[in-house]
């Protein structure tokens, strides 16, 4: 009885295709009860899940960390490279999200890694934290739609001055993101260059964006980006006062720790990017596990 009560555990390392199959799982179970002049419970059912974890207690992991500006139509490359460059079409972006999904990829945000680094919540295989700088309208119009199609997670960093002006998402939007999916994080008031400003200025443009998204919020905004990338010991430790926990830079990179969460890299999203690159840019996948549960229940009349 004891057997039949306690879960079955199989733990995995790599493809899951080479667990065990739930039918040999529950065979072996029923042989067991039979071995031992049990006979079969009409009134129980059995569930088997199966679930792919990154198992904690790992100090760094590959997570690939994607950094998007607009989701738009492409300006022309010849009159606005830059634009280009920073330009992800719908089309594209959408392929992107399909082709994560496709192959098992989970969207996380920078609250699951917390709690991974911090030994409370395991992470799902293949995860991946999807980015989004400046707070574009298309975010709003476009970027998110396709997210919660896809049920996927995102993180929007705000630039505060720029909410409800032209081309930026307003204050409303802001908040109907955060409350489906969207963790908002924060980009400085107006896009300073924190790198280079002085201790007094980093620590006004980091306290006065993330009390105002707090304020519209209404909970603790922990998480930057530094714009344009740039940081200095300075900003960090600016940072480190005004009490936020992670920022994320420009240079590339999809391996992370607890220990360098001022400093974690990112991978572009390029305007005109083939999906073939897209691919690569998430570099080597975190070694995962496969657990399988066994479980009993009452069945129901």
């Amino acid at each position: 009885m004891a057997f039949l009560a306690t879960c079955v555990l199989v733990l995995q390392v790599g493809d899951v295709t080479s667990a065990a199959p739930a039918p040999v799982v529950l065979d072996a179970v029923l042989e067991h009860q039979s071995a031992l002049g049990m006979p079969p419970r009409s009134d129980r059912a059995y569930l088997l899940t199966h679930t792919r974890v990154i198992p904690l207690g790992r100090s760094s992991i590959i997570v690939p960390i994607l950094m998007y500006h607009y989701i738009r139509p492409a300006p022309s490359i010849y009159e606005d490279y830059l634009g280009y460059r920073l330009t992800v079409t719908p089309a594209d972006f959408t392929a992107q999200m399909d082709w994560l999904a496709a192959n098992g990829y989970n969207p996380v945000d920078f609250n699951d890694l917390r709690a991974y680094f911090s030994g409370v919540t395991p992470l799902p295989a293949k995860p991946v934290v999807l980015t989004f700088d400046d707070g574009y309208a298309d975010l709003y119009t476009t970027a998110y739609p396709i997210l919660q199609a896809h049920k996927f997670k995102g993180v929007a960093y705000i630039v505060t001055s720029f909410v409800g002006q032209a081309r930026y998402v307003t204050a409303a939007q802001v908040v109907e993101m955060d409350h489906h999916g969207i963790q908002i994080a924060s980009h400085t008031v107006d896009h300073a260059n924190v790198g280079r400003a002085s201790r007094y200025s980093a620590t006004l443009q980091l306290a006065n964006s993330k009390s105002w998204l707090e304020n519209l919020t209404g909970h603790s905004v922990v998480d930057f980006a530094y714009p344009s990338g740039q940081f200095s010991a300075s900003a960090i430790a600016a940072l480190q006062a005004t009490g936020y926990d992670t920022a994320t830079t420009e240079i590339p990179g999809t391996v992370h720790s607890r220990s360098d969460r001022y400093l974690w890299t990112r991978e572009r999203a390029y305007g005109g990017e083939a999906l073939g690159d897209f691919v690569n840019s998430l570099g080597a996948v975190e070694p995962w596990v496969d657990v399988a549960a066994m479980t009993t229940t009452p069945e129901r009349p």
